[in-house]
């Protein structure tokens, strides 16, 4: 029997290759793409216009040390002579300077830029943070039941009678007080976070403890206690993948809420130091010059964090209806 030659066996591999099914990756988009939350979004414009914003801030945040005009950190660069420039369309304006300059000359555009990150940064640290404590925190209350549950929930209830800034300033003035002055500047983003993230873990724990008492009682639950798995094991591998949709949701909205809080903690005056100013620091230091003329300093500012949080709040309204099967 004549041996196949090499360009047949070629051909014959690629054949063979052909008919292999698609790989796990490329599955996974496929199924993606092919689910009602791809044709939810791609239905609605208003969250692709949302979804795109989102993007556009997200990126030039991300990308700022390279795409930004100027580095408003960099104090070596900065001229008190280019202060105050209006923006390029006004009398008086630099085109160095699209939106023009605050009162140290730094540009306006970059900051908000590096300004952004920094919010961004904070938002998404704080989420994660109440994110992670509030899911244990439920898991462990509603599994458990009980003492354990009843103590968690009334720490909850108590904290819900307090604004989430009331909150956070009590933990942020707490800790600088415990801290002093010893590195205020370097700790003032991780004190944020935590602030920010202890005002907030009560929604996630109260949302993962109500499903979380739902599927205990259920038959998968039971057998994982009659084989002898550890309640912890049981928690995390076979509960909570199935109470994340909910939490989901919140993170999202809550993404929106802690940017709002970091700004309002830093126009306060609490936040994030002058020397790296957050979009919150900018609008508090261009407040001091609205009513002199130089109205570019906050408003410039003031409009980038309302078009990010609503951008992040249309979002997070489509991804609740998407998840939600009674609204499909």
């Amino acid at each position: 029997m004549a041996e196949v030659s090499m360009p047949d066996k070629e051909a014959t591999a690629r054949a063979a290759a052909a008919q292999e099914p698609p790989s796990h990756v490329a599955g996974m988009v496929a199924r993606a793409l092919d689910s009602d939350i791809w044709w939810s979004f791609k239905r609605s414009k208003i969250t692709v216009i949302a979804a795109i914003v989102t993007a556009v801030f997200m990126l030039g945040a991300l990308l700022s040390p390279w795409i930004a005009p100027h580095n408003p950190f960099d104090m070596a660069s900065l001229n008190l002579l280019d202060s105050l420039i209006p923006p390029v369309w006004e009398d008086g304006g630099d085109a160095r300077f699209l939106l023009g300059t605050d009162d140290q000359g730094r540009d306006i555009l970059s900051t908000i830029m590096y300004g952004s990150r920094i919010s961004l940064s904070v938002g998404f640290a704080s989420v994660l943070f109440a994110a992670v404590l509030g899911i244990a925190l439920g898991l462990v209350s509603g599994y458990l039941g009980g003492t354990v549950d009843s103590v968690i929930m009334r720490i909850a209830d108590v904290q819900l009678t307090f604004p989430a800034i009331l909150i956070a300033l009590l933990v942020d003035g707490t800790v600088h007080a415990m801290l002093g002055d010893i590195d205020r500047e370097r700790s003032a983003f991780w004190i944020l976070v935590f602030s920010i993230g202890l005002s907030f873990w009560v929604q996630y724990a109260r949302t993962v403890r109500g499903s979380t008492l739902v599927e205990k009682s259920k038959e998968y639950v039971q057998a994982a206690r009659l084989i002898g798995l550890h309640p912890v094991l049981i928690m995390v591998r076979h509960v909570l993948p199935n109470v994340t949709g909910p939490v989901l949701v919140i993170a999202t909205i809550n993404l929106a809420l802690a940017v709002i809080t970091e700004a309002t903690l830093s126009f306060l005056g609490v936040g994030i130091p002058p020397t790296q100013p957050s979009l919150g620091t900018m609008i508090r230091i261009g407040q001091d010059f609205l009513f002199s003329g130089e109205w570019w300093i906050t408003i410039f500012p003031g409009v980038a964090l309302a078009v990010l949080v609503l951008a992040v709040n249309l979002l997070g309204d489509w991804l609740r209806d998407a998840l939600n099967p009674k609204l499909r």
